[in-house]
């Protein structure tokens, strides 16, 4: 049954290349249980926040949604589209949305709002057919820079929170290196670097472990009474439909412009995924483009507005599924062998809570780092393509506001090639999506 179902022959594999492909892919990517509850709570100590309406949210929570999200939508993209990719929450929007929750700037009911409008637009794209428009949209420069630039964005958020670097009003400085959390993520810093360099797969979470058994002796970490636990229905109850569309049409400017940021974050990082699992299992065509594309975007879009129900952030085709493809993994047996895993970790919640800032925060450097690879692939020579992402990447990293960031990325490329006599360059729905962007810093 498993040979007809997932066609294991045809893609010349085994139901065992599978199964270690697919607990690969898992291994590379478990590290976003660990650090999705901190990015939406914040990196303190406290289990918990309360938002601008008073919902509590916490990161037991937060974790048991992420896990049991994760895991239905990747058995899903195995059931239905049959291919070796694992989703979860996107490393990206779940620090940005959750920057504004902890400030009190927005309702985590907002946030979750327009993370359902995106979902709903990216499903609407992809069952109209419409993909090619939205690929020919953003030009290729603003494509590399947008995951670049929230690379560095998330990069900057892992120096911040482990005490590496220290952000105030006079400027950057080195942190308190005799402190013992800075010197656990100094460890652990070395531990991933190493691993890395190795291509060791599973490199940072093999170092979140490291990290973590590191802790306890250095006082910056405790054992659980309890390594596992049944998840408390009272907590998860407040992240079920916990929607603020009332906030949402109160600023409608405002609103257009984060759902175009996370439908285009969401919709390139999926593209390049497919891509790239195409590319190395020799699936594009003659042109470069993926068969049957719609089942696995469908499939991502249904995740994101399956998890905007839930709690979850952008729920996305992780990078990492490359690594099990790797490994071995061509069909969608590998998906169904991580999403079981997923499914399992949501009664192993002790065990990911325990791990302290200092080692996630160590985990996003090298989760941003892994972002960069794109910025190579600007061609500097061209000033008037490569200014617009120049100033997005550096007010995203020396303001800490990724969306103004992409908006003024956004603009700049438009009106540098307006006043410069390249205006037929631009798209014309994306002079449609500047009043919106303009919109959202007048307002």
């Amino acid at each position: 049954m498993k040979n007809d179902f997932f066609k294991l022959k045809d893609h010349g594999t085994t139901v065992r290349r599978e199964v270690l492909a697919g607990i690969t892919t898992f291994m590379t990517m478990a590290y976003v249980l660990a650090v999705q509850p901190s990015a939406i709570c914040g990196f303190g100590p406290d289990p918990y926040i309360t938002d601008i309406n008073g919902i509590v949210i916490s990161k037991s929570a937060l974790l048991v949604m992420c896990a049991l999200v994760s895991g239905i939508i990747t058995l899903f993209m195995g059931l239905y589209a049959n291919l070796p990719l694992a989703l979860s929450t996107a490393m990206g929007s779940n620090f940005i949305l959750g920057g504004l929750v902890n400030s009190g700037t927005v309702s985590f009911g907002w946030a979750m709002a327009l993370l359902l409008c995106s979902g709903i637009l990216f499903i609407l794209v992809t069952v109209l057919g419409v993909r090619k428009m939205v690929v020919d949209l953003l030009p290729k420069n603003l494509k590399i820079a947008i995951p670049t630039a929230v690379g560095f964005f998330i990069a900057y958020l892992g120096f911040k929170n482990t005490g590496l670097a220290t952000f105030s009003d006079s400027g950057l400085a080195l942190g308190d290196f005799t402190q013992p959390a800075v010197l656990l993520a100094l460890i652990t810093l070395a531990v991933m670097g190493v691993l890395t360099a190795y291509k060791v797969r599973g490199a940072i979470l093999i170092g979140i472990i490291v990290g973590t058994i590191i802790s306890i002796p250095m006082g910056v970490s405790t054992l659980p009474a309890a390594l596992v636990s049944l998840p408390d229905m009272s907590e998860i109850g407040n992240l079920v439909l916990c929607y603020d569309f009332k906030s949402v049409l109160a600023d409608i400017p405002g609103a257009l412009v984060w759902i175009f940021i996370l439908f285009t974050s969401d919709f390139f990082a999926t593209f390049g995924a497919l891509i790239a699992v195409g590319a190395q299992t020799n699936m594009l065509d003659e042109n470069g483009n993926f068969p049957q594309i719609e089942k696995p975007f469908l499939v991502d879009a249904v995740g994101t507005v399956v998890g905007s129900g839930t709690g979850c952030t952008t729920i996305s085709t992780f990078i990492e599924s490359t690594i099990g493809v790797e490994a071995g993994g061509r069909t969608g047996l590998t998906a169904i062998v991580s999403g079981v895993l997923f499914l399992v970790c949501i009664f192993l919640s002790p065990l990911f809570l325990m791990i302290p800032t200092a080692v996630t925060g160590v985990a996003l450097i090298f989760v941003g780092f892994s972002m960069l690879s794109g910025f190579t692939k600007l061609d500097f020579s061209d000033f008037k393509s490569c200014f617009g992402p120049f100033a997005m990447i550096l007010f995203g990293t020396f303001t800490g506001d990724i969306a103004a960031a992409i908006c003024l990325g956004v603009l700049t490329d438009v009106l540098i090639k307006v006043l410069t006599g390249d205006a037929k360059k631009v798209h014309p729905v994306l002079y449609v999506l500047c009043i919106p962007l303009v919109l959202y810093f007048i307002v």
